[in-house]
C-alpha cells in the first residue's frame, strides 16, 4: 500500500496531487465555516436529541449556530427522499430511474432543489425552537445564512467529487466527524485522569483501555465495511475454457444499509420527547423520558427493534431482489443450480435477509455502546466510544483509498503501455 501511494510524488501523477489538494483546500475552508457562527444567532447549550448525528456530521456546528450548521445533512435528507419516491410511489420518478444516465442526472437535479428547499425549512424549524427570545426578522436572515451554508457547502462537494478525490458530499461529512474527534479523547482524558473522579493508576488504566477499544472498534468496522457474500454466477454465452479459472459473483455486502437505520432509529425515538416538550404536559414528558427514550431499558428496546426494521426495510428497497433477478437474467447469467426468475429472486431474497440480520445486529452493537458506555462512566456528553461517526468515516475512507488505488494502478498501466510501444 504505502509502496503504491509513493508514486503519488512521481512526474506522472501531477494532476494527482492537484486533485488531492483541491480536497484537501475545501475541506479545510468547511472546517474553518463550522467554527464561525452566525451573529445575531444564540448559541444552542442544551440537548439537540435526534439532531446530535446531524451535529455530529456537521463538525458540531449545529450546536454553535455556524454558517456551515446544516451541512449536507438536507441533500442527505432529500437522497433518501428521491430514493424512496423511485419504489413506484410517483411514476414520474420510476421513469426517470429506468432512463439510465439522463435519468440519474435529472433524479440528482431534483434532489438539490429539493435539499436547498429542506435546508430553509430546518433551519427556520430549529431558529423557532432555539431562538425563541429573537424576533421573526433575526430567524429569517439566520435561516437565510444557514440555507446559504448548506448551498455552498453542496457547490464545495461538486468541486471535491468533479476536481478533487472521492465523493464531495461524504467527503465533507468525514471531514465533520474527523473534526470532532479531538474533543472525544480529550474529554476522556480530562474525565478519566485529571477530573479526580477516579484513583490516578484507574484512571490511567481506564482511559488506556478506552483507546484500546476504540481501535478495536475501528478494526471491526472495517471488517464488516469489507465483509460481503459472493453469489457465483455464470453467463449462456461464456465458457470455463474461454475465460480459465475466472470466475463471475455478485457480491453482497453484511451493511448494505449503511448508517441509515441508525438515522431513522435516532429520529423516531427522540421526535415524542421533543413534540412532548413542546407542549408542556408534564405528565406525558415523565412518560417518555420513563419508557421512550433510549436511555431507559424500553426506549432502547424499542431503538434496537427500530434499527432492525429499517436494515431491512432500507436494505431489500435499494436492493430489490426481483430486479436483481430481472436484471442477471437479461444479461443472460445465471445462478448455478438455481432457475431464472421467481427460483433466483427467492435465492437472492433468502441470501440478503441472512446477511441483513447480522448487518443489523452489527448496527445494534455499534449505535448501543455509546448508550451503554455514558450509562457507566460518568463523563462529559462529548465523550463517546463507538457509535455511527466511525462507520460513516470508516466508509468514507475506505471508498476513497479504492479510488485512489484504481487511478494509481490505472497510470501505471497505461505508463508501462507507453514504454513497451
Amino acid at each position: 500500500m504505502f509502496r503504491g501511494f509513493s508514486k503519488l510524488f512521481s512526474k506522472e501523477n501531477k494532476d494527482l496531487r492537484k486533485r488531492i489538494y483541491i480536497t484537501l483546500f475545501c475541506l479545510g475552508i468547511f472546517c474553518l465555516g463550522t467554527t464561525i457562527t452566525i451573529p445575531w444567532a444564540s448559541v444552542v447549550y442544551q440537548e439537540l436529541g435526534f439532531l446530535e448525528i446531524f451535529n455530529l456530521m456537521s463538525g458540531g456546528g449545529l450546536k454553535s449556530f455556524s454558517i456551515f450548521a446544516l451541512g449536507v445533512s438536507p441533500y442527505i435528507t432529500a437522497s433518501i427522499i428521491t430514493q424512496l419516491l423511485q419504489m413506484d410511489i410517483i411514476p414520474y420518478f420510476k421513469e426517470l430511474k429506468d432512463q439510465g444516465y439522463v435519468g440519474r442526472q435529472k433524479i440528482n437535479k431534483i434532489t438539490r432543489y429539493i435539499g436547498i428547499i429542506l435546508a430553509f425549512v430546518q433551519a427556520y424549524v430549529l431558529c423557532i425552537f432555539y431562538m425563541r427570545s429573537a424576533g421573526v426578522y433575526a430567524m429569517l436572515k439566520t435561516s437565510l445564512v444557514m440555507t446559504a451554508g448548506t448551498a455552498f457547502c453542496l457547490w464545495m462537494g461538486d468541486q471535491i467529487t468533479n476536481k478533487g478525490i472521492g465523493n464531495g458530499q461524504s467527503m465533507l461529512i468525514l471531514a465533520g466527524i474527523i473534526q470532532s474527534m479531538p474533543t472525544i479523547f480529550t474529554g476522556a482524558y480530562s474525565g478519566f485522569i485529571t477530573a479526580g473522579t477516579y484513583a490516578s493508576w484507574l484512571g490511567i488504566l481506564l482511559f488506556a483501555l478506552f483507546i484500546i477499544v476504540y481501535v478495536l472498534i475501528i478494526v471491526g468496522v472495517i471488517w464488516i465495511q469489507l465483509a460481503e457474500r459472493r453469489i457465483p454466477i455464470q453467463y449462456a454465452n461464456r465458457t470455463n475454457s474461454a475465460y480459465g479459472k475466472d470466475q463471475s459473483f455478485l457480491p453482497i455486502k453484511i451493511n448494505s444499509a449503511g448508517v441509515i437505520p441508525v438515522i431513522f432509529a435516532s429520529i423516531l425515538t427522540t421526535i415524542p420527547a421533543t413534540i412532548v416538550n413542546l407542549i408542556g404536559n408534564e405528565a406525558a414528558i415523565e412518560f417518555v423520558k420513563n419508557y421512550i427514550t433510549f436511555t431507559t431499558p424500553t426506549g432502547f428496546l424499542l431503538y434496537v427493534i427500530l434499527i432492525i426494521f429499517f436494515g431491512y426495510f432500507y436494505t431489500f428497497m435499494v436492493m430489490n431482489p426481483e430486479e436483481m433477478s430481472k436484471n442477471l437474467n437479461e444479461r443472460g447469467g445465471y445462478i448455478p443450480g438455481t432457475r431464472p426468475g421467481e427460483e433466483t429472486s427467492t435465492y437472492i431474497s433468502n441470501s440478503l435477509g441472512k446477511l441483513t440480520i447480522v448487518g443489523s445486529l452489527f448496527l445494534v452493537v455499534l449505535a448501543g455502546i455509546p448508550i451503554l458506555f455514558s450509562g457507566i462512566f460518568e463523563l462529559p456528553a462529548t465523550v463517546s466510544i463507538g457509535g455511527t461517526g466511525i462507520l460513516i468515516v470508516v466508509g468514507v475512507a475506505i471508498e476513497t483509498y479504492k479510488q485512489m488505488e484504481s487511478s494509481l494502478i490505472s497510470r501505471s498501466y497505461q505508463a508501462r503501455r507507453k514504454r513497451l510501444r
